[in-house]
């Protein structure tokens, strides 16, 4: 299904409508997923898929396929329209608790559980199981979450340099354990 996904976004590119609602259809129901993970809520989840969905038709002659997979290129952008959504919430943070954020990380989160079939997201999970409790607390609210390092350290009670460390130290690790 990979290679059929950045087929469709390279047909995407070139103005292919059947091309952009057969990516709709095959990626859809995985990114949708995703959103509802991080911004837990049917409604904001479906504005962001939309949202990204207009994004990926304007921008999908930006995607390669040496970057990284059409699945990873695709994710990365409903991730990132999660977070502006976020970013504009009044609330803004969403309090994680522990088992909210270890799902969102471990093979047993529902709605990621079709994310998690892809290679790559089980090697980022696997290398994620390595982290110690902090960091990978860390990382997963960075990424999950968009929050800042002040926002980690006052969420995690937590001195910033040493919250800083924890966040840079995981991402060292999972650099290393990505590379292997």
């Amino acid at each position: 299904m990979a290679e059929d996904l950045a087929v469709l976004l390279c047909k995407t590119a070139l103005g292919d409508q059947r091309a952009f609602e057969r990516l709709y259809q095959l990626s859809s129901p995985k990114l949708y997923g995703v959103a509802l993970v991080v911004l837990k809520r049917k409604d904001l989840a479906e504005e962001a898929l939309q949202d990204a969905f207009v994004s990926v038709w304007h921008s999908a002659h930006s995607f390669s396929m040496e970057k990284g997979s059409a699945q990873t290129w695709l994710t990365t952008i409903v991730r990132n329209r999660c977070l502006d959504k976020l970013r504009r919430q009044p609330q803004g943070i969403v309090d994680l608790q522990p088992e909210e954020w270890e799902n969102m990380i471990s093979d047993k989160a529902e709605p990621l559980d079709e994310v998690m079939a892809d290679a790559d997201a089980k090697r980022l999970n696997k290398c994620l199981e390595h982290l110690d409790e902090n960091q990978r607390k860390s990382v997963a609210l960075a990424y999950f979450q968009g929050l800042s390092h002040s926002q980690l350290a006052t969420q995690l009670s937590a001195p910033l340099g040493t919250v800083k460390a924890w966040v840079r130290r995981g991402l060292d690790k999972l650099k290393g354990c990505l590379q292997l």
